[in-house]
């Protein structure tokens, strides 16, 4: 593998299509080797803004806008990073010999929870949840009776758990389409689940390239609304749910091919396993592997992307606990206990220039001797974060 020097002619230049927290550390190991790094997002001073060599603010979702970013740079991999982006540009790009990762149809896929649902349960034949796909309120109320309730609902296309919801009963049935609509995509077709009375849900973090397909440890993580809260490493899980969890990912990422970290996340029901999503990203509750292993989620994408060595080294169980601003900020504060800086555990500030209520913030890391005694700390220690 030949290296270079950032901001030199002949650099190798990674542009990253999003720049939030989890671009920043992808930007940070990036750097590590010597990766000049563009970082593109819709609003200024995005947390990877702050560490790119380069930064740009776009509306991702026109194509025009993110190809003349891509045709300027010319970066050597475009490294997509959330969900609302014009798919069209990755296309185009990926036509006019520019690399994305893992690769534009892939992208397409996964931003979609219709495409991605129907190409595992349909193509590679994996098993999930019962679903229904619909455009206005009566298929809405028909696919619900359908599949009974609970059934959760979903914009197709979203992220961060935005419009979605779980409705118990038919008069929760107008609250849920109202939710949906605060989707960060779009909201005009909805994709209606059975609710599966799974026993845990977990992430499995897929990397892969040309030469291997590695996983770490099953992630276990709490989520609210859709979005997470509290993760932990390893989930504690039987081996045979284990390999069941490593079999569908793979089948999966092969599926979607390409290289990169994928977040595969599956619903477990004794030693069952249900495809639910995934990410061809690095994944929020993947934050945790900050502090578990040798080489993190972050820095295994970075290695993915290049083509290098997999290999990593897990360190101890341990676990992360997500701050959510309590209040709306246009410059943002944190009264922080110093309990929060021990001998395991650190914190991590994203450095996002406004907050409001709910939107994450900060996270706190942890280690244990198990994943629930990481967990009961990072739990009490994020409590001592105040704005």
């Amino acid at each position: 593998m030949r290296f270079t020097t950032p901001l030199k002619h002949n650099s190798i230049k990674f542009l990253l299509l999003g720049s939030g927290e989890l671009g920043k550390e992808v930007a940070i190991e990036a750097q590590r080797l010597g990766i000049e790094v563009i970082a593109v997002d819709r609003y200024q001073h995005a947390p990877a803004h702050q560490v790119a060599h380069r930064s740009y603010v776009i509306d991702m979702k026109d194509k025009d806008e993110v190809l003349e970013v891509i045709l300027r740079e010319k970066p050597d991999y475009i490294l997509p990073e959330i969900e609302a982006i014009s798919i069209e540009a990755l296309f185009e790009a990926e036509a006019l010999g520019f690399r994305v990762i893992p690769n534009a149809k892939a992208v397409n896929k996964t931003m979609n929870r219709k495409n991605i649902r129907k190409f595992a349960a349909e193509e590679l034949g994996l098993k999930t949840s019962a679903y229904r796909f619909v455009k206005s309120f009566e298929e809405l109320e028909a696919a619900a009776k359908e599949l009974g309730f609970p059934c959760v609902i979903k914009p197709v296309m979203s992220s961060s758990g935005h419009g979605q919801s779980v409705a118990r009963a038919p008069e929760d049935l107008a609250k849920s389409w109202e939710i949906a609509k605060e989707a960060r995509g779009d909201a005009s077709e909805l994709i209606v689940e059975e609710f599966v009375d799974f026993d845990y849900e977990i992430t499995l973090l897929t990397a892969r390239n040309e030469h291997e397909t590695i996983f770490c440890e099953p992630i276990g993580h709490i989520q609210k609304d859709g979005d997470y809260i509290f993760s932990w490493q390893p989930m504690d899980m039987s081996e045979r749910a284990k390999q069941k969890a490593k079999e569908v990912a793979k089948t999966i990422t092969d599926g979607l091919g390409g290289r990169g970290i994928f977040g595969v996340e599956l619903f477990i029901k004794e030693d069952e396993v249900y495809f639910s999503e995934v990410s061809p990203r690095p994944h929020d509750t993947g934050m945790v592997t900050l502090i578990t292993q040798s080489q993190s989620e972050f820095a295994l994408h970075v290695r993915s992307v290049l083509g290098l060595p997999l290999g990593f080294r897990f360190f101890a169980p341990g676990a992360s606990a997500a701050y959510k601003a309590q209040k709306e900020s246009v410059a943002p504060t944190f009264e922080v206990d110093e309990t929060v800086f021990g001998p395991d555990s650190f914190l991590r500030i994203f450095g996002k220039p406004e907050s409001h209520e709910g939107r994450r913030m900060a996270v706190v890391l942890t280690l244990g001797n198990s994943a629930k005694e990481a967990l009961d700390l990072a739990k009490k220690l994020v409590q001592g974060i105040k704005e």
